[in-house]
C-alpha cells in the first residue's frame, strides 16, 4: 500500500501552530485532550470500498485520520490528541503529526477502545477533559471544533450528531466525569438516553461530516478536504460510481 505523506500542516511535531509564533500568557490554555479511534487500515471504511474500490478505501481512511488529527491539533482549545490504534503505518504517520500514540489494548471494539483512549489521558493528567472524535472527518475546520469544544465545557457530557442525524461524531466529558461512549448504529439516541446534553450548533458542518459511504464523500470532498485527502481526490475523481 502507498503510503500517504502527512506533509503540509502548518504545525511542528509537537502539534504547534508554526504560524501563530510562541505562545503568551494572554491566549487561553488549551483545555481539551481529544480521543481519536482508528481501525487497521486494511479494517477500515469497510463500507466505503463499494464506492472507491479495494485499493483506494484503506489509503483514503488514513488520508482521513490524517486530515482529522491535523486539524485538531492547530485547534487553540485542543491540549494533545491520543490516537488509539495498532495499525503500524497509520500510527507513525500520526505521530509525526504530534499525535500520541496509545495501543489498542482491549482490542475490542470502538467503545472499549474510546474508553481506554480516555483512561491513557488521565493516568498523566487525572483532571483532564476528554473528548471522543471520529477518525472520518476529513473537511475538519479547527475553528468550528473550537466552537464545539465551547459548548460543550458547560455540560458534564455533550455529544455532537452527525450529517445524518443517527450517529454521533463527538462525546465530551469534563474533569472527573466519566466518558461512557456508546458509539455504533444509532449513538444520537444512545448518547443522549444516557444523560449526555447534545450539542446544537449551527455552522459546524466540518464537524459533523463523517465518510461512510461515496455520498458522505461527495459532501466532504466539497465541503473542502484537508491536504492528505485533497491528494487522492483525483484517485477518488476517476473510480466510477464514487
Amino acid at each position: 500500500m502507498t503510503p500517504v505523506l502527512s506533509s503540509g500542516y502548518p504545525f511542528d511535531g509537537a502539534g504547534r501552530d508554526k504560524s501563530e509564533g510562541d505562545a503568551t500568557n494572554t491566549a487561553p490554555p488549551a483545555r481539551w485532550s481529544l480521543v481519536v479511534p482508528l481501525k487497521p487500515l486494511a479494517l477500515a471504511k469497510s463500507r466505503l470500498a463499494a464506492a472507491v474500490g479495494a485499493e483506494l478505501r484503506p489509503r483514503l481512511a488514513l488520508a482521513f485520520a490524517l486530515d482529522t488529527v491535523g486539524a485538531a491539533l492547530t485547534c487553540p482549545a485542543v491540549r494533545d490528541v491520543a490516537v488509539v490504534t495498532d495499525d503500524p503505518l497509520a500510527g507513525a504517520e500520526l505521530a509525526a503529526l504530534g499525535a500520541r500514540i496509545v495501543e489498542d489494548r482491549p482490542g475490542a471494539g470502538l467503545n472499549a477502545a474510546l474508553a481506554h483512549g480516555a483512561y491513557a489521558v488521565r493516568e498523566l493528567r487525572p483532571g483532564a477533559a476528554v473528548a471522543a472524535l471520529n477518525a472520518d472527518l476529513p473537511a475538519l475546520r479547527p475553528a468550528e471544533l473550537g466552537r464545539v469544544l465551547d459548548a460543550a465545557s458547560v455540560f458534564p457530557r455533550a455529544f455532537l450528531a452527525d450529517a445524518a442525524g443517527i450517529g454521533t461524531t463527538f462525546l465530551s466529558a469534563g474533569p472527573g466525569v466519566d466518558l461512557a461512549p456508546a458509539f455504533g448504529g444509532p449513538s444520537r439516541a444512545a448518547h443522549s438516553a444516557s444523560g449526555a446534553a447534545e450539542i446544537l450548533l449551527s455552522g459546524v458542518d466540518s464537524v459533523r461530516q463523517d465518510v461512510d459511504t461515496g455520498a458522505d464523500l461527495r459532501t466532504a470532498l466539497a465541503l473542502g478536504p484537508g491536504p492528505a485527502t485533497a491528494a487522492l481526490r483525483a484517485a477518488v475523481d476517476v473510480v466510477p460510481g464514487h
